[in-house]
């Protein structure tokens, strides 16, 4: 028989637990910060993984972001509003929302996945345990380098992107709706705000950190050979993605509120 009370004392314990690991993880990666520069090179290694190989993905996101963007603006202005204001619409949704967020989804499906899947399966074949018995620290030498890397790089992803959105809207509303180099950015400049730029990398900065945590610890918690491996890789994109929009919503009310 279902018992609702038991199973919310359960779920409740279950959630304490991961946020008790999760805390444990943050202090093993602090701890190991005096370490970044002998560690510099496994930093490196994360941050080309991470960003540099990030990019053609996100360009071709970013561009098709910007384009959809100037489209759907466009439409809603028909017959209300002059698409002289075009820039600004599109220019403010990008610094502000579209470009970290989109940005970070990507790099959970292609980064925060991959994380879980490299540490599941040096978790599941035991080389976790072997880093141990030669009295390497596993938080120092795999989760750190990633945490920081992610840290790093996406909000340089981010602006990345920002500028490639911003490009591929003013390309769609230059060539389909006819609004010229001028009009568009003056538009852009006229509603502009330091704090729509500093805002959304802020937003980068926690979205790195919670895709590269969840991952990580995703990844370390992997139990059952070849499916947990492929089980923690689902998990970890599902909460870091989740995660992300969770953040957004909170830092939205925060930074902008």
């Amino acid at each position: 028989m279902f018992k609702p009370f038991d199973w919310l004392l359960n779920k409740s314990e279950y959630f304490l637990q991961e946020i008790g690991r999760v805390s444990i993880l943050l202090a093993g990666i602090f701890k190991s910060m005096p370490r970044i520069f002998r560690d510099r090179r496994l930093i490196l290694e994360q941050m080309e993984h991470i960003g540099v190989n990030s990019i053609p993905l996100v360009v071709i996101i970013g561009f098709f972001t910007g384009a959809v963007s100037s489209w759907q603006a466009a439409y809603q202005f028909q017959g209300f509003i002059s698409l002289s204001y075009l820039g600004s619409a599109v220019s403010k949704a990008i610094f502000i929302e579209l470009g970290p967020v989109l940005t970070a989804i990507v790099v959970a499906g292609r980064v925060g996945a991959s994380m879980a899947a490299e540490l599941g399966t040096m978790k599941v074949t035991e080389q976790i345990d072997a880093l141990e018995a030669l009295a390497i620290n596993p938080v120092r030498y795999l989760v750190m380098p990633r945490f920081l890397a992610c840290l790093v790089m996406l909000p340089l992803l981010t602006i990345i992107a920002n500028f490639i959105a911003i490009m591929g809207s003013y390309l769609v509303a230059n060539v389909f709706q006819d609004v010229t180099f001028q009009i568009y950015f003056n538009s852009a400049k006229r509603v502009f705000e330091l704090k729509d730029i500093y805002g959304g990398l802020i937003k980068a900065l926690f979205f790195g950190a919670s895709t590269s945590i969840i991952g990580c610890h995703v990844g370390l918690q992997t139990e059952g050979g070849a499916e947990g491996v492929g089980n923690s890789t689902i998990r970890a994109f599902v909460l870091a993605a989740a995660m992300t929009l969770l953040l957004d919503y909170v830092l939205w009310t925060t930074i902008f509120g």
